[in-house]
C-alpha cells in the first residue's frame, strides 16, 4: 500500500487516488477494441478507432494531471529555495542496518518494472514489422523515439524531483506507466511511435531519482557495490522479465500484450512505493523536520544547512553519532575542473555503452526470428541468456566492494 504521509502537505490524496482511477479506466477502455482482434491474432492495424478508445485517451490525459496536481506540494515555492541549501548523506563509516537491506530490495523492484520498458521494445519489433508491413528503417523510428523519451524523462524527472519529492516522483512515474500501456492496443504505427515516446518519458525518469535516493541513504564506502548491485539487478532482472513475458504471453496475444502489461505492473509500482521513503532533504526543505530526523535516523544519515548568505556557517543533525561539518561536500565543490573532467568522461563511456547494449539487445530478438525462430523459442533463449547474468552482478558488485 502507499504510504499516507506522502501525501502531507500535498495538494491532496483525493486528487492522486482520482487521476489513478481515471488513468485505469482510460487504460480498460481500449481493451474492447484489443479484444476483438482475437479472432485474427490480434492484429489491429488499419482498424479505426471507436469512441471508447478516443474516450479513454481524454480520460487518461486529465487523469495524469490530476494526478500529478495531487501531488504537488503546497509550498513548492519557497520549499525549492531552502531545499539549496540542504545537504543530506551518510557519513562513510555508518553500518548498514535492515532498512538499507528493504530499500535495496525495493528500488530493485521498481528498476525490473521500469527497465522492462525499453527491455520490451526487440520483442516488439518483429511483430510490428509483420503486421504494419515496414521496413526496418521505418520501425527503427519506434525505438528512436522511446529512447529519446527516456533522456528527456531522465532530465525532466530530475528536476520533478526538487519539486515534488523523490517518492512522489516515482508515484508519477507509475501512473504515466498505466497511461502509456494504451500502446498495446494502437491500430497505426504512428500511434506507437508517440505512446513509446511517452512509455520512454516515465522509464528515463525512474533512473535519477532511483539513483540519487540510493545515494543519499547509502553510506559512502558501500555506495559503489550497491549502486552496481541495484543497476544491474534492475538491468539482468527487466530483461528477464520481458523476455520471459515475451515466451509466455507473445504467441498467444502476439506483440501487443507486453505493451498492456504496463497496466498490472504500473499499479504494482504504486503498491510498492510504501517501501521506498521520502528523501530527507525533500521533507527538511518542507518544514517536515520529525519525519526528516525519523528517515534520517534510520538510515544513519546526517544533514547540513547553509544559512542564507552565510555560505561558511552550517547546522549538522546527526542522529547516530556527531560527525564534523568537512564531511558533507556543498554545492559549490560540484562544479571543480576535475569532477566536470570526470562526468564528461563518464558521459561518454555511457553513450557508447548505450549504443552497444541498446543496439544488441535490440538487433538480437528481430534477427532471431528472420533466421526462422519461433517468437517463443526466440524469447526462452534470451530469458536463459538473462539467467546467465545474475551471478555476474553479485560478482561484479563484490568487486565494487
Amino acid at each position: 500500500m502507499v504510504d499516507a504521509k506522502v501525501f502531507l502537505d500535498r495538494r491532496g490524496v483525493w486528487a492522486f487516488g482520482l487521476g489513478c482511477l481515471g488513468v485505469t479506466i482510460g487504460v480498460l477502455l481500449h481493451l474492447p477494441m484489443f479484444w476483438m482482434g482475437r479472432s485474427n491474432g490480434f492484429v489491429l492495424a488499419g482498424m479505426p478507432m471507436d469512441s471508447g478508445m478516443i474516450f479513454g485517451m481524454y480520460i487518461i490525459i486529465a487523469g495524469v494531471a490530476v494526478a500529478a496536481y495531487g501531488l504537488l506540494p503546497s509550498r513548492e515555492a519557497h520549499a525549492a529555495q531552502a531545499a539549496s541549501r540542504i545537504t543530506v548523506a551518510a557519513p562513510e563509516d555508518a553500518e548498514l542496518s535492515p532498512a538499507h537491506v528493504v530499500l535495496l530490495i525495493a528500488l530493485v523492484g521498481a528498476l525490473i518494472i521500469d527497465v522492462m520498458k525499453p527491455a520490451a521494445l526487440g520483442f516488439v519489433i518483429p511483430g510490428m514489422i509483420k503486421e504494419y508491413g515496414v521496413t526496418k528503417a521505418q520501425i527503427a523510428l519506434v525505438p528512436f523515439f522511446a529512447l529519446i523519451g527516456t533522456v528527456t524523462g531522465s532530465v525532466l524527472w530530475g528536476i520533478l524531483a526538487d519539486l515534488y519529492g523523490r517518492k512522489a516522483s516515482i508515484l508519477l512515474s507509475a501512473v504515466v506507466f498505466i497511461g502509456t500501456s494504451i500502446c498495446g492496443a494502437m491500430p497505426s504505427l504512428a500511434w506507437n511511435i508517440g505512446m513509446c515516446f511517452l512509455m520512454g518519458l516515465g522509464a528515463g525518469g525512474m533512473l535519477p531519482v532511483t539513483y540519487a535516493l540510493l545515494a543519499e541513504t547509502m553510506p559512502s564506502k558501500h555506495r559503489g557495490w550497491a549502486l552496481v548491485l541495484v543497476g544491474g539487478l534492475g538491468a539482468v532482472g527487466g530483461y528477464f522479465a520481458a523476455s520471459g513475458f515475451s515466451a509466455l504471453f507473445v504467441p498467444t496475444y502476439s506483440w501487443r500484450i507486453l505493451w498492456l502489461i504496463n497496466l498490472p505492473t504500473g499499479l504494482l509500482l504504486i503498491a510498492m512505493c510504501g517501501l521506498i521513503p521520502e528523501s530527507a532533504k525533500f521533507l527538511l526543505a518542507r518544514g517536515r523536520k520529525a519525519e526528516a530526523h525519523a528517515v534520517m535516523a534510520k538510515f544513519g544519515t546526517i544533514s547540513r544547512r547553509l544559512p542564507e548568505g552565510e555560505e561558511g556557517a552550517a547546522e549538522v543533525m546527526a542522529h547516530t553519532s556527531n560527525y564534523p561539518v568537512e564531511e558533507l561536500a556543498s554545492d559549490d565543490k560540484l562544479w571543480t575542473p576535475q569532477l566536470i573532467g570526470k562526468t564528461a568522461a563518464l558521459t561518454v563511456a555511457a553513450l557508447a555503452w548505450g549504443l552497444i547494449n541498446f543496439g544488441l539487445l535490440l538487433w538480437l530478438p528481430n534477427d532471431l526470428v528472420a533466421k526462422g525462430y519461433s517468437m517463443r523459442l526466440t524469447s526462452k533463449l534470451l530469458a536463459e541468456s538473462a539467467l546467465i547474468a545474475f551471478p555476474i552482478v553479485f560478482v561484479c558488485a563484490y568487486m565494487y566492494s
